[in-house]
């Protein structure tokens, strides 16, 4: 069973899902982790340790790091193309250039790291600069659809890494193995602990849960109207009441 990782480290969930071809249901994919919501707890518990440390860490360490998963993408760009026609169901062409998408994706991002600006302004007042500053925003919640499994988490998760937010990435419950093998790729690119975290699960759980974590300071979401309504309406909720 392919693992949900979480603070570095692979684990099991609370139960698995058995993912298979949509185009020949014979052939099972693999089986997959499901997290439950203690288990979504536990990464963004990682993710929160983790994000002011990276929040301030050296540009070229995230390019490096960006840059490693690019490369990687990119030399398996036929490999994971098959694997991502055989589980979502495009061609073997469209896969083999969506990876490679991927990968371009993580290499433009990487080179992004490098080119944080700021703004330096005149001021009205005599004797005083208006100096504009970008800070990453924290841990950000990845939502991600069935629909391109490879270059919509490429283009969520590249540029939060870069700017130096910790990630939690859910996957689209029927593209598991895309989402695990980038996740694997990812793991071994030389993030600290915490900083990258897959918890692979229903929606209405482990989505819900990173809502409804007043730690998640971010939420990217690409699916339908009506869960994005939804989500935007728990998100607001949430970070709208008084903390007191």
């Amino acid at each position: 069973m392919q693992q949900n990782y979480i603070a570095g480290q692979w684990l099991d969930g609370s139960g698995a899902s058995i993912n298979r071809n949509p185009s020949d249901l014979s052939d099972e994919i693999g089986r997959y982790a499901q997290a439950d919501a203690g288990q979504v707890e536990r990464a963004v518990s990682a993710a929160a340790e983790a994000a002011p440390q990276w929040g301030l860490s050296n540009p070229q360490l995230r390019a490096d790091a960006l840059d490693r998963i690019g490369t990687e993408l990119l030399a398996r760009r036929e490999e994971l193309g098959r694997l991502l026609a055989r589980e979502e169901g495009k061609t073997l062409p469209e896969g083999i250039g969506e990876v490679a998408r991927a990968g371009n994706i993580f290499k433009f991002f990487a080179q992004e790291a490098l080119r944080l600006r700021g703004d330096k302004l005149a001021s009205v007042r005599s004797g005083v600069d208006v100096e504009i500053t970008r800070e990453p925003v924290g841990v950000v919640g990845i939502i991600a659809p069935w629909n391109f499994p490879m270059a919509i988490p490429a283009w969520k998760i590249a540029p939060a890494l870069a700017f130096g937010n910790a990630v939690l990435f859910k996957p689209a419950e029927l593209v598991p193995g895309c989402a695990w093998a980038l996740a694997e790729i990812i793991s071994r690119a030389g993030l600290p602990a915490g900083v990258f975290n897959l918890v692979m699960g229903r929606g209405s759980v482990v989505g819900q849960a990173m809502v409804d974590d007043r730690r998640v300071n971010a939420i990217t979401f690409t699916g339908s109207v009506s869960t994005g309504a939804r989500l935007a309406q728990g998100a607001v909720a949430l970070h709208g009441e008084d903390p007191a």
